[in-house]
């Protein structure tokens, strides 16, 4: 009788202690996902945002390329090189593919969209859709240029576009337009 009580007793303290774990667990989880992070992945919408754009150059429809941008935009170049407002945007990516390129394509896309919380640095917090590609253009002179191109686009509280840094080779670039 007694090994019967003593068993029982054992198994009671187990249970009790099973309990004790889980609740520290579950306290310890829920304090975590209360923090807030540095950064976190964004809605997948933005990806698709930007695939629609890189169809809309690929076809030349400029007018629909635009239609993510915010008035206030700023495009930025690793080179240093900017336009500044979306109807810089606009005159200067629509003559380039009306006038210098005659085809464009992007492969191999990879697609992040993160949500920055607590920047690291000088970027802006919110949302920024960051990209890769393989970008094939043929000029209209008859060069061809393909490149790796790394784009991060900031979106701003209305989900327009209004920040992009295009990360290129400029000197691919040039020696494709030289006759």
């Amino acid at each position: 009788m007694k090994k019967i009580v003593f068993i029982i007793i054992c198994a009671i303290l187990l249970l009790n202690c099973k309990k004790e774990d889980a609740k520290e667990t579950s306290k310890v989880v829920s304090i975590t996902d209360s923090i807030k992070k540095p950064a976190e992945f964004a809605d997948p919408k933005y990806a698709e945002i930007g695939k629609k754009s890189l169809v809309d150059m690929e076809k030349g429809d400029m007018d629909s390329w635009m239609d993510i941008y915010a008035d206030n935009a700023v495009y930025v170049w690793n080179s240093g090189d900017s336009l500044v407002g979306k109807a810089a945007i606009a005159s200067y990516w629509k003559q380039r593919r009306a006038n210098v390129i005659e085809s464009i394509s992007f492969k191999n896309t990879i697609w992040l969209p993160i949500l920055v919380n607590q920047p690291q640095s000088t970027e802006y917090k919110g949302v920024w859709l960051l990209s890769w590609y393989k970008t094939t253009a043929k000029y209209r002179n008859g060069n061809e240029m393909t490149q790796w191109i790394h784009t991060d686009y900031h979106f701003d509280s209305i989900d327009k576009v209004d920040r992009v840094i295009q990360y290129i080779d400029k000197a691919l670039i040039n020696k494709a337009m030289s006759k």
